[in-house]
Parts: structure tokens; sequence; C-alpha cells
């Protein structure tokens, strides 16, 4: 039997009702596969969503309420309005909270940071085997925590026998008796000093990263030029280092004004004589756990965040390092 082979256009044809079915089973399976794959980030996502709805955005907003009511516990509360923050406003507990957070801050600022970069610069100018081991001893405080450092150093100020007041006996010849824990002007000052230990390794590290990415060869130029060692500081290295010293300044701040575990457990679970050494996030503490006001905690919470909102946007604008020139 002489079959005579079909012409190519007749195969095609022949073909072309399978080849067009699949075609269209490929095509419906890709569309319908393109929805999941736009939504598949989503469901990466979804997880860190839900995290911050449950532990951000809902506080937020029933604090945000709360600060409205005047509370008596979890569930008892009654509308005052705005009179919760009328009366933390006229409160003179408020403002002595105020006044020893500002303190803290401004030792942050003007004693703490520069003992940080002066250890840095230290550190930094070191080229032997030791220098890790300094790094790690000088950062290693802030490891215990504000909880640790704070029964530590209530031992080290007990009188006569603390060896804090041993160490400025046998430097001045004097203050073995002196209680530094007992006495309202000596409260700010011994937290202060607790601290610095704690944190100036902490910062130390900040400025310490910043210091090995400076130019070199910039700081050899002007040591060529004939600069002096604080000439290059001024011109080299400070501009170098400035905006990891910005965020160090703010964040220093921001961490000044959320101060409570340290004076809270250096002064014994209370604030000192007087209430020389309460806080703003001591003052909430006092509001929401001892008085189980929740309500006037809360506006004393928004009046926190404003406030830090406020200095910190100062110091990022003082500091030029948001400005499109850089």
């Amino acid at each position: 039997m002489n079959l005579e082979p079909r012409p190519p256009g007749l195969q095609e044809t022949a073909r072309s009702p399978h080849a067009s079915s699949r075609a269209l089973a490929r095509s419906s399976a890709g569309a319908s596969a393109r929805p999941y794959a736009a939504s598949a980030p989503y469901l990466f996502l979804l997880p860190y969503f839900i995290v911050t709805a449950v532990f951000f955005l809902y506080p937020l907003g029933y604090a945000t309420v709360l600060a409205f009511f005047q509370t008596s516990g979890p569930v008892r509360r009654t509308f005052v309005g705005l009179e919760n923050f009328s009366y933390v406003l006229n409160d003179p507990d408020f403002y002595k909270a105020l006044w020893n957070t500002l303190l803290f801050a401004v030792a942050s600022l003007f004693l703490q940071l520069p003992l940080s970069l002066g250890l840095a610069l230290l550190l930094n100018a070191r080229q032997d085997r030791l220098k890790g081991f300094f790094r790690l001893a000088i950062f290693s405080p802030n490891l215990v925590g504000q909880v640790f450092v704070g029964i530590l150093f209530a031992m080290l100020f007990t009188p006569q026998y603390g060896l804090f007041n041993k160490l400025v006996f046998a430097l001045f010849n004097t203050g073995l008796q002196e209680r530094w824990l007992g006495d309202p002007a000596l409260v700010m000052p011994a937290v202060i000093i607790a601290s610095l230990w704690l944190y100036v390794g902490f910062n130390m590290i900040y400025f310490l990263a910043a210091l090995q990415n400076i130019d070199q060869s910039l700081l050899e130029a002007a040591r060529i030029d004939g600069a002096g060692a604080w000439q290059r500081f001024l011109n080299v290295t400070l501009p170098g280092i400035a905006p990891v010293a910005t965020f160090v300044v703010v964040t220093s701040t921001i961490g000044s004004f959320q101060l409570f575990e340290l004076p809270y457990t250096l002064l014994r679970q209370g604030y000192g004589p007087n209430n020389s050494g309460l806080t703003i996030v001591g003052y909430l503490y006092q509001f929401a756990f001892d008085g189980a006001d929740l309500g006037t905690a809360a506006a004393v919470g928004w009046i926190l965040t404003l406030l830090i909102l406020g200095v910190s946007l100062i110091q990022i604008r003082l500091s030029g390092t948001t400005r499109k020139d850089r």
C-alpha cells in the first residue's frame, strides 16, 4: 500500500488541536500561579506585621486612649479628658523628676561621651596585641545590666566600708563616712558615677568603629602639611566621625530620659531622700504600679515621648547631618 507523505502544512494542522490545548493549559496555569507569586513577599512579611500590630500599634493606640481616663487598676476607669496632663504638669514631683533626668542627660553628654571618645582615641592609636583585650575589658561592664550595677555600687558606696569611700579617703584624706545614697545632694552624682562605669565602654565601641573608618591618607596629608594633633582632630577626625557622633549623642540622650533601673536598684527600690533620685520613668512607675493609675501613667508616657522627640530633633538639626550638601 503506497501512502504519500502529507505536506508540512497538513502535519501542523493535524497537531494544532493538541498543541493549542497544551499551550492553553500552560497559560492558564501561569495565570493562576501569578497571584500567588505576587503575594509571596507579603506572606513572608506577615509575621512582622502581626508582631508590630500586637506589640506596638495596639499598645500605642491603647495608651493614647488610656491617657484621657483616670483608672483604678486595669478595669475601672473614668473619663477625665485632659485632667491627667494638667495634673502632671502642675505636680512638683514631676519637675523634680524632670530636673534629675535632665541632670543625668547633661552628665551623659558632657562627661560620659568625652570619656568614651578619649578611650576610643587611645585604643585606636595602639597597635599591639593587647588592643582587643582592653577593648573587651572596657566594654564588658555593659554586659551585666543596670540591675547588677545598681546592686554592686550600692555596696561600693557604703559608708566607712565601701571601696569607693576608701578610694576617696586614700586620695583626699576625707569622705570615708560619706553617705552617698543618704544625702540628697550626692544621690544623683552617685547615679552618674555608676553609669560611667556601665556605659563608657559601650559608647567607646561606636567611636572606635568610626575612627577605624577614617581615611588614613587624610591624616597623613594633614601631618605632612604641619598640622598638629589637635588640628588633625578638629579638621579631619571630628568631621569623619560626625555621623556616628550624632547617633551616639541622640541614643545616649534617649537612654538618659529612659533611666529607671539603675537608680531604682542603687537606692534599694526607692528614689532616695526627698525623691533626689526620682526620674521621669520612675515617676511613671509610681502611678502605674504603686498607685494603679494607668491613665495618669499613660499621660506621663506621652509627655516623655514628646520630650524625647523634641530634644532628638533639635540635636539632629544642630548636628547638620541631615543637610543635603554633606
